[in-house]
Parts: structure tokens; C-alpha cells; sequence
């Protein structure tokens, strides 16, 4: 989730709102990748959740992360809640249960968000080894009930977890038990947008598939492949889903502000508080007439971090977050971005993406969707299944990469952080379900050797 936004400027009219994400509208050259990652923080003795306070807490993690790098630390109250690198452009936060996440800097290839990537797990590490915690890259934690998972010291997330038992059945464990892999790309102009958007919301589902890793629940199968995804179809249908009115005529960034003017509210920010305001209509903020705050009214911050309490499968803010995937292992990680910008950031591929989506219904969409966390690879839509798409859109990824022609100092381009996809589709198969295979054979039905073989 989004680091809080400071622009203070007030909106008067919905034409701001309109300017503001038209002005995310970047000239090709300057195309950009953003990688954002979620892990899990354990303890090394018994695998459990890391406590915020404490001689080991994620406090301490924090304040030892900031020693290292140098980091402006980001601070609720008397709280760190974050660091982030003001001239890199990178930020460090917490999720609600402790959740660590890396926001990367906007770089200009895979190759630097595998520096990154390298660099950050390498000083995680190094900070936490002596406060005995590790890290999992998994979609959902395999065995921690919601119960037992420690809360983090952050206003929107109480006002969130207040909130969520009444919009749906499983907010909290959105919350509280899963991590995420996104990736942020940009666009040229609002038919640019436009067309990435419809391409990438269509895909997306196959994504969550070639990614899906959360196969387990309180120490048990699921019965899901991905079950992160799962729990996305029942948090909160007003700020999530697949968005079928993207792909209808008059598609463009008023439509979007339309669309998250009608998404209710969490909270007002102003000052160091956060305002309740959960349920409530931001179009009543920027009238000055919402209940309970006589004369308030809206700024830019406000609406930024609107924005980002909205979960649609791809997320519209000044760029397009793909929001699809489990997290997992470093490959993983590196895979996200590629296979994206792959297929995003060429025309060919992105044209051909397109021809292969597009005569997909609204409700052929749906049904891909609903399908994929428990099918996965097998899902069928449009008379195909999503291993057949998958290995499609992979071969545009490649396409696209080898264009591009970003070499590393080897010589290398980009398509290498695509191998781990092509290999997966080599077998067939999904990370999920290599995980049940191991759970039913050599890990004799525990999940605890996850976090031996699977931590970072």
C-alpha cells in the first residue's frame, strides 16, 4: 500500500482531478519501470510473526536499516513506520501485519531493478541476521492465523481494519496474511493509457496464474493455487474487480476519475491525523460538505492517496500498476517486470497482445478471473486454456525485451529474467503447486521447510 502523499494544493473542480492523472503522460524515452515488493518477516526460532516492539522487533529492523543506508526515516508520531531515499527515489514501508515492502526507484531496465532487488535483500540480511528474523516471498503466510499476526502502528490501517468486516468476508487477511509483487509502467498519452490498461486488465489473470504461490492456509492446502487472488474476488467490491467499463467507448482519464469518485472513502489526512471517514463520498470532500468535518476540503494529497485505496486488478494513478501476482523468490520478482515491460513497452507486442484479448466479453473476463486462483494454468476462457495464452503472451514478452536491446555489462538483454516463466511453462506447472508436491512428499504435510527453503 501507497505511501501517503504531500501536495496541499486544493481541488475546486473535477477537471483538477482530470489534469492531475493526465499529467503522468511521459514521453517514450522516458519510460520507466517501478518494482514494489512484499515479504513476510519470521522469526529464525519457531517461524513466527515479528512483533513491532522489542529488542527484535520490526522497529528495531527499521531503525537498523535506516543505520545502514542513510534513509530518511518516515514517522508516524513517535512510530517509524518507514525510510525513504530521497534522491534515489526508493521507499521501505510496512504493510498492516508487518508486511516489509520495498518500493523501488523508477529505473530504466530490468537489469537495474535487478541490482536493486539484489542489493536490498542483501542489506535486509545483513541487518536482520542479528536480530535472528528472516524473510518469505510468498502470496499468503502458510501457517500464521489472523489472530496472532501483530499490528502495525499506522492510522489508515486501523481505520481500514474497522472498515473492512463490513464490505466484506476477507479484508483482514488481504490485510494482514498476503504479499504482493507490482509492477509500475508508463504511458505516452490517454489512448496509450488507455490501450495498456485494456490489455493488462485482460491479462492479468493470466499473470496471478504463471505467479500463483499461496497454496497453503494455517499449515493446510487451501485448496487454491493462489488464494491471495481468491481473497481479492470477497474484500471489498466497490474498490476492486476487473473493471469492465474500461473497455467501453469513451474510455479515458475522466472516466477513471469518475470511477474513484464513486469509490468510498477510508480516511482524511490532514496534518499528522487521520479523519474516520470510512463509507463517505470524496465527491462530498471537494464540496466542503462532508459529514463530520464542516469546511473541509479537498487537496491533491487527499486525492493521491484516494487513489491509492482503490484495488482494481491494474491501478490508474500517474502510471499503470499491475497488481496480479504472488509474491515469491527473487526469480520471481525480476520475472514481474520483465514479462510486462516485455509486452508493454513495444508496439508490436503490445499490438499483439491486443489482438489477443480482444474479442474476450466482459463476462469471458470475469469468468478467467474467478477461475484462475484455484485452476491456475488450466483455467479455459474463450476456448483456450491460460497455459496456451500464457505461453502466447510470453513469446510477445520475449519479442518485446529483445527490441528493446538493454544489454548488461555481459551482454545480456532483458529476456533472461524470463526464463524462470519459460521454464515453469516448460513443466506445466505453477510455483503453488511444486509447493503441494513437496508438502505431500519430502516435507511430510508441514509447511515449516518453507521457510528454509524458500526465505530470501
Amino acid at each position: 500500500m501507497a505511501r501517503d502523499q504531500v501536495d496541499l494544493k486544493p481541488i475546486e473542480r473535477r477537471d483538477e482531478l482530470v489534469d492531475w492523472l493526465a499529467q503522468g503522460v511521459r514521453p517514450k524515452p522516458a519510460f520507466r519501470i517501478g518494482t514494489e515488493h512484499e515479504k513476510f518477516v519470521f522469526t529464525l526460532e519457531g517461524h513466527r510473526p515479528v512483533p513491532y516492539e522489542g529488542r527484535r522487533g520490526i522497529r528495531a529492523l527499521l531503525e537498523g536499516m535506516q543505520h545502514l543506508l542513510g534513509w530518511q526515516p518516515i514517522m508516524e508520531g513517535e512510530y517509524i513506520i518507514g525510510l525513504s531515499d530521497v534522491t534515489g527515489g526508493g521507499a521501505i514501508s510496512l504493510e498492516p501485519g508487518g508486511q516489509f515492502e520495498l518500493s523501488g526507484a523508477q529505473v530504466e531496465t530490468v537489469h537495474q531493478t535487478s541490482s536493486e532487488l539484489m542489493a536490498h535483500l542483501a542489506q535486509v540480511r545483513e541487518v536482520a541476521k542479528p536480530l535472528h528474523i528472516g524473510f518469505l516471498g510468498i502470496g499468503m503466510t502458510p501457517n500464521w492465523t489472523l489472530a496472532e499476526i501483530p499490528k502495525m502502528p499506522k492510522g489508515r490501517y486501523r481505520i481500514m481494519s474497522a472498515y473492512m468486516p463490513k464490505v466484506g468476508t476477507l479484508g483482514l487477511d488481504m490485510m494482514y496474511r498476503t504479499c504482493t509483487v507490482q509492477t509500475n509502467l508508463d504511458f505516452s498519452s490517454e489512448a496509450d493509457m488507455v490501450k495498456k490498461l485494456r490489455v493488462s486488465i485482460a491479462l492479468q489473470p493470466v499473470a496471478t496464474a504463471l505467479f500463483a504461490n499461496s497454496p497453503f492456509t494455517e499449515g493446510k492446502p487451501n485448496g487454491f493455487l493462489s488464494f491471495r487472488a481468491e481473497i481479492w474476488r470477497h474484500t471489498d467490491a466497490d474498490r476492486t474487480g476487473m473493471l469492465p467499463w474500461v473497455f467501453e467507448d469513451g474510455m479515458g482519464f475522466e472516466r477513471w476519475v469518475d470511477y474513484a469518485l464513486d469509490v468510498p472513502m477510508y480516511f482524511v489526512k490532514h496534518g499528522d491525523e487521520y479523519v474516520d471517514v470510512a463509507g463517505q463520498s470524496f465527491r462530498d470532500l471537494i464540496a466542503g460538505k462532508l459529514p463530520g468535518m464542516p469546511g473541509a476540503s479537498a487537496t491533491i494529497s487527499d486525492w493521491s492517496n484516494h487513489l491509492s485505496t482503490t484495488f482494481p486488478e491494474v491501478r490508474l494513478k500517474r502510471y499503470l500498476e499491475m497488481r496480479g501476482a504472488d509474491s515469491g523468490p527473487l526469480a520471481s520478482l525480476l520475472a514481474l517486470p520483465a514479462f510486462w515491460a516485455g509486452i508493454l513497452y513495444d508496439d508490436t507486442s503490445l499490438d499483439a497482445a491486443w489482438d489477443l484479448v480482444k474479442e474476450w466479453t466482459a463476462e469471458d473476463r470475469q469468468k478467467l478471473r474467478d477461475g484462475v486462483p484455484k485452476a491456475g494454468l488450466a483455467t479455459l476462457v474463450h476456448g483456450r486454456t491460460v497455459f496456451e495464452i500464457a505461453n502466447d503472451a510470453l513469446h510477445l514478452a520475449y519479442a518485446g525485451l529483445a527490441r528493446r536491446k538493454h544489454l548488461d555489462a555481459a551482454g545480456h538483454d532483458e529476456t533472461l529474467f524470463l526464463e524462470p516463466l519459460q521454464d515453469r511453462l516448460a513443466r506445466g506447472t505453477t510455483p503453488a503447486e511444486e509447493l503441494l508436491e513437496k508438502f505431500h512428499g519430502s516435507w511430510n504435510r508441514s509447511v515449516e521447510p518453507l521457510y528454509d527453503e524458500q526465505a530470501y
